[in-house]
């Protein structure tokens, strides 16, 4: 695939990421910041001037698929766009009538749109069942009900999981690390004594800029600019190089937002918003070297991971 083409699939990206007109500044910072930072990459688009040309709605749709000739680029392309769309649990009716015009100008059919329609809504549930959409009253705990050093294995366990879903070619690898986030902070949240719900969770995920469309970009980004999308998983080791800052993203944003939880709710919710950006910034670089040490077991965890098996971690207690 050639930058031209990379670029055409980023720019359906965006646009599926627009196309239910998202008003939330903090989440529109977050993509802009992942296309600077994608962008930045060598060979890459220029993906800063895309973002604003898509925001200023100067990109045409039908322009970027007609660089995708070849029909596995169309696929991947609106594979993506679903993802984007469904990144945060719900299909908004303005996102179904994009995916609807996307997948005429694509020249797509729907014995190609429907499976790949069913994954991505499949992958989208787990956002909703990671935690309550409601919950009961809080009860707070003076102490954790499980031991420090337990829990502190539990949220490492969660990092190693979803930097091991991106050395998965699938595109829904990367839509499960965000239920897998929202069921460990709701866990850690449980054990200090908080019955937290969806709202709460996501509420706190963006004020640490770890939206869920943006998150999934940027998960989907670097795996498209790295190569990995559509590699069998028999050829990870030679993709390794080029998906271990995607790798590193995602443990190190779990892991950093794991313990951030931690801090937050043993503390009884005390900690304002600048402190917990703080925090969690000042968090990202040592889990980002602690993921170096750990790649064999984020590698092996790789290796046994099938769509099946993480739905049912995240279904299940």
């Amino acid at each position: 695939m050639n930058p031209e083409q990379q670029q055409a699939i980023l720019t359906i990206a965006l646009l599926a990421a627009f196309a239910d007109g998202i008003n939330d500044d903090r989440e529109r910072e977050e993509i802009r910041r992942l296309a600077e930072s994608l962008g930045s990459e060598p060979g890459a688009p220029n993906l800063a001037g895309l973002y604003r040309e898509v925001l200023l709605k100067r990109v045409d749709l039908t322009a970027a698929a007609a660089v995708l000739n070849d029909p596995k680029h169309r696929q991947l392309a609106y594979e993506m766009a679903v993802c984007v769309c469904d990144a945060d649990g719900s299909t908004t009716e303005a996102e179904r009538q994009f995916l609807t015009e996307l997948s005429r100008t694509l020249s797509l059919d729907a014995g190609v749109t429907d499976p790949l329609n069913r994954q991505a809504a499949a992958m989208a549930d787990l956002i909703e069942t990671a935690a309550p959409v409601t919950a009961s009253a809080s009860v707070v705990a003076a102490t954790p009900n499980i031991p420090e050093a337990e829990l502190d294995r539990s949220i490492l366990n969660y990092a190693i999981l979803n930097g091991a879903l991106e050395l998965l070619p699938q595109s829904w690898a990367s839509m499960a690390v965000i239920p897998l986030q929202i069921k460990m902070v709701y866990g850690i949240g449980k054990i200090h004594g908080y019955e937290l719900d969806q709202s709460h969770i996501r509420e706190l995920l963006a004020t640490l800029g770890v939206g869920l469309t943006s998150q999934y970009l940027e998960q989907f980004g670097r795996k498209l600019l790295g190569g990995l999308l559509g590699k069998v998983t028999g050829g990870m080791g030679k993709q390794l190089g080029q998906a271990a800052t995607g790798v590193a993203f995602s443990f190190a944003t779990t892991y950093a937002l794991g313990q951030v939880a931690r801090r937050y709710y043993a503390g009884g919710r005390q900690m304002n918003t600048t402190l917990l950006q703080e925090s969690f910034q000042n968090l990202l670089g040592p889990a980002k070297e602690m993921q170096a040490r750990l790649l064999p077991q984020i590698q092996q965890k790789a290796s046994s991971l099938d769509m099946g098996q993480i739905m049912t971690m995240v279904r299940g207690g």
